[in-house]
């Protein structure tokens, strides 16, 4: 059977008519591989990727600029939103160029925009940029900084500097479409771009629920998306990261934004607040905390227990996304890995701790352990209940990333001292927008001294624009969090019934297993997920065979590109795109080189079972 053909293109935006898309059209198989190998039909088609792996078009014409106008010959740039991160980017460049043999070094530029032909100073808004600049040949540890901490500037930040800016220098900076810096990938052995569903004739979407806007003409929202936010009210983006942090801590009483005419309530100042309807009922948003991406919050945690710990390394407990594990070892003391993240893990690390202690007896044996509940790709549940009653022994913070869990479906602020998330995913949904939170649970044993440092250090550089948006966007995000609930459920209920996992009764089977909390380590999810919460809009998929695989995923008929938790479906050979340069190491933790991951959206629920059917048709006559 051929490949479907109702896909985007090649390397188009994800979702489509999206200027700040954070996902990017990788339709087949080959087309992933192509990606991975730098392939130029491949790369030479890409206009969107992941805002931490691809350089947006509009930050690539702002950097431009900013080399033309402070940098040397063979000088390149990077951005940033503060002094205090350019700082951490140079001293990083610094440190990882001196331990790789190639000693660089890199400075800085303070750069104020001001809207053009108005008086310095002026009243009008203006824009603070921080530049790194640094030789060409430094490039690859510049890159690392800004994808492992997700601290760089956003798009919509660089349209506003963009706006302010004279036209004679945004005419003679534009980049090339085939720019070799445009798509943030080489062969390091990460996540290259994320990817995005392809809306088709099987379970197209429904139009969302509860956002009138959103019924707007193709062109009108287009013009809101470029254009919204940029003559704000001062007070919009206060407001709109208010109501977010109020969202996840759980404190609103009632959070209908619709009931109000001035716009979205939950920000308000005189909004009803009540005790967290979290399990933790004493949290509060002041002890939510708001990031430009996930990655960043979950860099920041890490920060924070190298700030109040002693020095011990910390621990990766299951297999992780590729960047959690990258920051544990390129910072502080290094950590110890636990690739699995089942029970008996938690034996080995209770050994580890013994020796560290055996070594010796007056040190901190380790300082943190960060688990993903449940992990991706492998939707596995660490058993939270055993880690509590660990840290609690031996003294050390336990950091849960509970992305793709999400609140709504799982309790593990209860067990942790730190939860970080991603608000790119199900909180937004749109895939238009980057964010991240952290809590810290003020009951921990730690809370004094992680909320001493935050209040101390913490710097507020998420972009008004961007709040407004993933403000917009999450008004609703437990009512479509239910929806892709029971549409997944039903998705991996066909899909197991028809795997070897599953004792299916097919002569020839070509699924292996269906990777799902419901499935996979159920007690440990069971004993975290909420009397009204469901297993996740996420599972994986393995095969019998790599032909099986490929013409499972070629025949989807659905968005294909990287991320997750959008309100459509969208799957990625997760494996091929995220350790394409370490396909043995990740396969030895069971993450296989012919993995399928699949996040399920909200289109009807029909249409997405006669999608998967025609997939599932496709790898049979394959094999």
């Amino acid at each position: 059977m051929t490949a479907v053909s109702n896909y985007y293109p090649l390397g188009s935006t994800v979702p489509p008519f999206t200027p700040h898309a954070i996902s990017v059209s990788l339709p087949t198989w080959a087309d992933n591989v192509g990606y991975e190998e730098g392939e130029k039909r491949v790369v030479d088609a890409m206009v969107s990727g992941y805002p931490r792996f691809f350089i947006h078009r509009s930050i690539e014409k702002l950097a431009r600029i900013c080399e033309q106008k402070f940098g040397a010959a063979n000088e390149k740039c990077m951005l940033y939103p503060s002094k205090k991160i350019a700082d951490r980017c140079r001293s990083f460049m610094l440190d990882r160029a001196s331990l790789a043999g190639t000693p660089t070094h890199a400075r800085l530029v303070q750069y104020h925009i001001y809207p053009e032909d108005t008086p310095v100073p002026s009243p009008q808004p203006t824009m603070e940029l921080h530049i790194v600049l640094f030789p060409t040949d430094a490039w690859s540890f510049a890159k690392q900084f800004w994808q492992h901490t997700g601290l760089g500037i956003s798009s919509r930040f660089a349209d506003c500097c963009l706006s302010l800016l004279p036209a004679e220098s945004l005419n003679s900076s534009v980049p090339s479409p085939t720019s070799p810096r445009a798509p943030f990938k080489a062969l390091n052995k990460h996540y290259s771009v994320k990817r995005a569903s392809q809306l088709s004739s099987f379970g197209s979407a429904p139009p969302p629920r509860s956002n009138p806007q959103d019924a707007l003409s193709k062109d009108q929202s287009t013009y809101l998306e470029e254009r919204y936010g940029r003559n704000l009210p001062v007070s919009a983006g206060s407001h709109a990261k208010r109501a977010m942090r109020r969202r996840i801590a759980g404190v609103l009483v009632r959070d209908n934004w619709e009931d109000s005419p001035h716009g979205p309530c939950a920000g308000a100042n005189d909004v009803e607040v009540g005790p967290s309807h979290r399990s933790v009922k004493d949290v509060t948003e002041d002890d939510v905390y708001l990031f430009q991406t996930g990655m960043s919050a979950i860099w920041t945690a890490h920060q924070l227990v190298l700030g109040t710990r002693p020095p011990a390394k910390s621990v990766c407990f299951g297999f992780p996304y590729t960047d959690t594990l990258k920051t544990l070892q390129k910072w502080g003391h290094g950590c110890h890995f636990l690739g699995h993240g089942v029970d008996s893990d938690i034996d080995t690390l209770e050994t580890i701790i013994k020796q560290e202690l055996s070594a010796n007896p007056s040190a901190l044996p380790i300082a943190a352990l960060f688990a993903e509940f449940p992990s991706n790709p492998l939707l596995r549940s660490a058993n939270l209940s055993l880690l509590r009653a660990l840290a609690d022994k031996y003294n050390f913070v336990l950091v849960i990333d509970e992305t793709v869990g999400n609140f709504v479906n799982v309790d593990v602020l209860q067990h942790a001292d730190i939860v970080v998330s991603s608000l790119s995913k199900i909180f937004s949904g749109e895939s238009n927008a980057m964010g991240g939170s952290l809590i810290l649970n003020p009951q921990g044993r730690h809370y004094a001294a992680l909320k001493a440092y935050m209040s101390a250090t913490y710097e507020d550089t998420y972009f008004d624009e961007d709040a407004v948006f993933m403000e917009r966007n999450s008004r609703n995000f437990a009512q479509r969090i239910r929806i892709i609930d029971e549409n997944a459920l039903a998705v991996c209920e066909y899909l197991r019934s028809r795997s070897i996992a599953g004792g299916t009764s097919l002569p020839s089977p070509v699924i292996k297993e269906v990777f799902y909390p419901k499935y996979i380590t159920p007690e440990n999810y069971l004993a975290c997920k909420l009397p009204e919460g469901g297993y996740g809009g996420l599972f994986s998929l393995t095969f019998t065979s790599s032909a099986a695989s490929h013409a499972f995923f070629d025949n989807m008929p659905f968005q294909k590109g990287p991320s997750l938790g959008t309100n459509f479906t969208l799957a990625c050979p997760y494996t091929i795109l995220a350790h394409y340069f370490e396909l043995g190491w990740a396969a030895e933790y069971g993450v296989e080189q012919g993995l399928v991951r699949i996040s399920v959206g909200m289109e009807e629920r029909e249409g997405l079972l006669e999608g998967f059917e025609v997939a599932l048709k496709a790898a049979e006559v394959a094999v």
